[in-house]
């Protein structure tokens, strides 16, 4: 292994490092992000330890031959995690309920550990030389499905919220893929986790961006990302806009003070996040103010889950009783006339204002 090799896996470590450090000073990503991002730098800097410390010992005296062993199974074990831990900085829910995604990554890592006696993956000889095994191609396939599989994951998660994120992802896959075959059919090009190191970095960018779409008060997407969603739309979507308003909101305020007014936020919020479904993205577009975006033009269903929000709403006022109640209007775009999201917008936030007055008059 040249020095230049040496100079290459350490610098890619010094960024690594560079890239932990900087992740637990951003304010911004919350806990749980921060949490699996690590987790992946960490486990990076591991395998490309096992990579260094394999070609440092490979072909040299055979003492070191159970070093090269512990390298090669540890590398090959470790590779194809990497994609499944940063999947759940995006989604934490996927992988507990379809476990089954995780048994390729199993059985790589049952036949990485076997591999020094069996030589599934690889074979390291009585004087310390590498070859790889009959079986090198399952971890080839593991570990590009495990890529593909974490770009899907991230295509889902910007359909959803109808964010910008899902061809970042993609073309960041494919660069990562390209990188690592790249080594893949020329063994003495280490170009694999430089890739990796810096498709982190560009990972980080991306999921700044992808946080910075979150109001920090309520978890509900913010008014930035609101208008980015809805440039996205065209005249062969049909979707459905519903516009919402806590009333009495300044009383409250001036009642109960800032505090409470907080609480009530992230109350209201918290029931219109689980009171819509997948198809919907929810969005907290001013102080008071919230916004539903809903991928059809079904009212039927729209009705339903409105029916729903009030429903739970007036749950939480049995047990609190100073909890606000919420008036709301629809807007809903079904190709029968040119696409006009503000329009649409208008029309809710019109319906809205009818539905406060309404209440008004009741007393609510």
């Amino acid at each position: 292994m040249t020095q230049t090799h040496v100079a290459s896996y350490t610098m890619d470590i010094i960024a690594l490092l560079f890239l932990f450090v900087l992740l637990h000073n951003d304010h911004l990503l919350g806990n749980h992000r921060k949490r699996a991002f690590s987790y992946g730098i960490i486990m990076t800097i591991l395998v490309i330890l096992s990579e260094m410390g394999t070609n440092l010992v490979n072909g040299s005296d055979a003492r070191f031959r159970s070093f090269h062993l512990f390298c090669n199974a540890l590398g090959f074990a470790l590779a194809p995690l990497i994609p499944i831990i940063l999947i759940t900085i995006f989604d934490t829910k996927i992988l507990k309920t379809h476990k089954l995604l995780l048994l390729p990554t199993v059985l790589n890592a049952v036949a990485s550990f076997l591999s020094p006696l069996f030589g599934f993956l690889f074979f390291v000889d009585k004087n310390n030389h590498y070859e790889r095994g009959k079986f090198f191609f399952v971890f080839v396939a593991v570990y590009i499905i495990n890529i593909l599989f974490f770009a899907m994951v991230i295509w889902y998660t910007g359909q959803k919220h109808l964010y910008p994120i899902k061809w970042k992802i993609v073309g960041l896959s494919f660069f990562t893929v390209t990188g690592t075959c790249v080594q893949l059919f020329m063994p003495k090009v280490y170009t694999s986790w430089h890739c990796v190191t810096l498709s982190l970095f560009l990972v980080y960018i991306i999921l700044s961006a992808f946080e910075g779409s979150f109001d920090v008060l309520t978890g509900l997407f913010n008014r930035a990302a609101f208008e980015k969603a809805s440039q996205k739309f065209t005249g062969k979507k049909l979707f459905s806009v519903i516009v919402m308003d806590i009333n009495h909101f300044k009383e409250i305020n001036d009642t109960y003070g800032h505090d409470y007014g907080d609480t009530v936020l992230k109350e209201v919020a918290a029931i219109i996040k689980n009171s819509f479904d997948s198809h919907c993205s929810c969005y907290r577009i001013g102080g008071d103010e919230f916004c539903v975006i809903r991928r059809d033009a079904n009212r039927e269903k729209l009705e339903h889950q409105l029916k729903c929000m009030t429903d739970n709403l007036g749950k939480e006022r049995q047990n609190d009783s100073c909890l606000p109640t919420v008036a709301y209007g629809t807007g809903v775009f079904t190709k029968n006339e040119p696409l006009d999201f503000q329009k649409i917008l208008k029309e809710a936030d019109n319906q809205m204002y009818f539905h406060k007055q309404l209440q008004k008059k009741k007393g609510i």
